[in-house]
């Protein structure tokens, strides 16, 4: 990368690969910790530190906030300060630990995200239980196996998932003995765990049952365990990844310094919007930030369709997403746009142009054209409920043409991150006002050691001259392990690396550019290697498809693959074309399935593919690819052993219906 690498620094040196061993590239870290890594806040030692030292700075800061239904109309947000959300979870850790539930016992969270959820999330943080989140979208079975794998003998339960939890028995019933809903319980529900040897309160009671008692809470430390977050992983059973409080806090500082450092610090005046799933890393360490700076957390109501409307009310100040919330933005405001009339559209790409153009020449986003953001982009900032500084998209790759596009429009700073559960969420994220991380996940955050590791097999070397290779990386933020799985933990950390599994490609400015998946690789019958995921984002660039899954194996010479065509443009093209029919008929249709394959092929020669990385033959599916089939993880990353069982008898006819090319 030469000298020109602007936003790491080189700590340690390459290594060439000896006795069997890849070579390694340099180790670098964020240029923001050229002095070192930034010192553990004082007093904090454990998430229960973060929440009780924000209650005694910030005690009547408004903290939880929901809306408020009068006459079955969502009304404004109501708040509970950070005493009156301290006082409750007293009450609830009291509860739970007249139950006979001790520190490092397991107590599982199962539902939308609500004030209930970090009230318990707290409760387990005083009193030192591993807080275990239950969440059925990693499959049928899988709550079910996360009680038993983990032994949880408590649950709190969101009152529509009660009857979700009761499926479990009476596996679950072995470990489990209380439940706790959010809400009410019915006669009959407490009936039927009651037949099974089980308690079950609501949730007013389990707060009288705390208001009677008073317990100590333990001495927490560092290295304890806060919480187990199972993951789905693409193959096998879920995963329980272990999170010490360590983790946590450390990562708390790192984002803490970074956004100092890049004049973008938080403030108790910034209000943050919980939707994405508590259940997951991303949002659980994002809430954990908030509460730190004793900032406000407003809930949304648990329905996509409403959440622009949530937005409008909550006027959140960061707005988290993942790549699927902002692609649906994407899609519905290029709507608005080309329904608008000429002069409007003609008005917006001038704007839109000229804009991008004085950010690519270095100006920040603020002055790159006020004039425009007034008069063309204001409703898009509106959208967001006119108050957005900073829109950060993670868990999943966001199309560069989706974040050029926010970057321009949303009038302010659109931050692409990285990181997996196992290194608890962040360890790269794109910087303010660098147009030029577009397409790549940033630098990587100031509390981590990042190095590349050659592939070989798959043609990636560390050491050439653009460095790609597998992601590994070293520091404090990483997990403790996998639950009941040292097998796996040593697969995955190797003298205090953790190998991602992700291949990255280092960027001149030092950011890092995700461009493949290790274990998607495999060997088609001539001996030729495919690395499947780069060739889906590939593909993924036709605006004529919403989603692909590239399938090849070492039996078949060629790749063929499924699907998920763009409605509107299927549709337009169909009527250009003289081409009846409606969108599931179109989806049958061999002009239609030629019309996509052509657009495949046109941009796979464009990026300059072999001949054997192009597919050969479609299968159009007007149902996207979705998690209820289990064709997705929650991350909406493609389920391969799944899609393959799923479209078996597909995949056989499309290499049956095809004209084979000869080997």
């Amino acid at each position: 990368m030469g000298d020109s690498k602007k936003y790491i620094i080189e700590v340690e040196k390459a290594k060439e690969g000896s006795g069997g061993r890849p070579s390694i590239g340099p180790v670098y870290r964020s240029l923001f910790a050229k002095d070192g890594f930034p010192a553990p806040i004082p007093g904090m030692e454990s998430c229960w530190d973060i929440f009780r030292v924000a209650v005694e700075k910030y005690p009547n800061n408004p903290m939880l906030g929901h809306r408020e239904i009068v006459n079955g109309k969502a009304g404004k947000y109501v708040w509970q300060t950070y005493k009156e959300v301290y006082d409750l979870v007293t009450k609830i850790g009291n509860a739970i630990r007249s139950c006979g539930v001790d520190e490092g016992g397991k107590c599982g969270i199962y539902g939308a995200n609500c004030a209930e959820w970090i009230i318990s999330m707290e409760a387990c943080n005083a009193h030192g239980l591993y807080c275990v989140p239950l969440y059925d979208t990693l499959g049928a079975g899988a709550v079910e196996f996360i009680i038993c794998h983990s032994e949880v003998s408590i649950a709190f339960v969101e009152e529509k998932k009660i009857p979700e939890l009761l499926k479990t028995f009476p596996n679950a019933a072995k470990y489990l003995k209380t439940i706790v809903s959010f809400g009410k319980i019915t006669p009959q529900q407490k009936e039927q765990v009651e037949n099974c040897g089980l308690v079950m309160y609501s949730w007013d009671e389990f707060l009288q049952l705390g208001e009677k008692k008073q317990v100590d809470l333990p001495v927490k430390k560092k290295s304890d365990i806060c919480t187990i977050m199972y993951t789905s992983g693409t193959t096998g059973d879920p995963k329980g990844v272990m999170i010490s409080n360590e983790s946590i806090v450390t990562l708390v500082a790192g984002v803490k310094h970074l956004l100092q450092s890049v004049n973008e610090e938080l403030t108790v005046k910034d209000v943050y919007l919980s939707y994405l799933p508590l259940a997951h890393i991303f949002d659980r360490v994002i809430e954990e930030f908030f509460i730190s700076q004793g900032a406000a957390i407003g809930f949304w109501r648990g329905d996509v369709k409403l959440l622009l409307e949530d937005i409008g009310e909550l006027k959140p100040t960061i707005f988290c997403a993942v790549p699927r919330v902002l692609e649906r933005i994407y899609l519905g405001l290029n709507q608005k746009i080309s329904s608008g009339s000429l002069l409007k559209k003609t008005l917006f790409n001038f704007a839109y142009s000229y804009k991008f153009h004085n950010l690519r020449k270095g100006l920040k986003h603020e002055e790159a054209s006020p004039i425009s953001d007034k008069f063309v982009f204001d409703k898009v900032k509106q959208a967001f409920g006119g108050r957005v500084r900073l829109i950060l998209s993670g868990a999943a790759p966001l199309s560069a043409h989706i974040e050029s596009f926010l970057r321009v429009v949303a009038c302010c700073h659109v931050l692409q991150g990285y990181g997996l559960t196992e290194t608890c969420a962040g360890t790269f994220v794109s910087l303010p006002h660098e147009i030029s991380m577009i397409g790549t996940v940033g630098p990587p955050v100031p509390n981590v050691d990042v190095c590349l590791e050659s592939v070989p097999e798959m043609g990636y070397d560390a050491l050439s001259s653009t460095p790609r290779g597998e992601i590994c990386v070293r520091g404090k933020t990483l997990f403790s392990g996998y639950y009941k799985r040292e097998d796996l933990t040593k697969e995955v950390l190797v003298d205090g690396w953790f190998h991602t599994g992700d291949i990255g490609e280092w960027q001149p400015n030092g950011s890092l550019k995700i461009i493949d998946r290790k274990k998607n690789i495999f060997k088609l019958s001539q001996g030729e290697y495919v690395a499947v995921e780069n060739l889906e984002n590939i593909f993924s660039l036709v605006s004529a498809i919403d989603s692909i899954w590239v399938y090849g194996n070492s039996f078949e010479s060629f790749l063929v693959a499924v699907v998920n065509p763009n409605k509107d443009s299927l549709e337009r093209w169909a009527a250009d074309n003289g081409v009846d029919g409606d969108f599931n008929s179109l989806c049958e249709n061999p002009k239609a399935k030629e019309y996509i394959l052509g657009e495949l092929t046109k941009i796979g020669k464009e990026k300059k593919l072999k001949g054997f990385e192009l597919i050969k033959a479609v299968h159009l599916d007007p149902i996207p690819f979705d998690m209820e089939r289990d064709l997705l993880t929650p991350t909406y990353k493609r389920k391969r052993p799944q899609l393959l069982k799923y479209y078996q008898n597909v995949i056989d006819n499309l290499y049956k219906g095809a004209n084979k090319p000869s080997s």
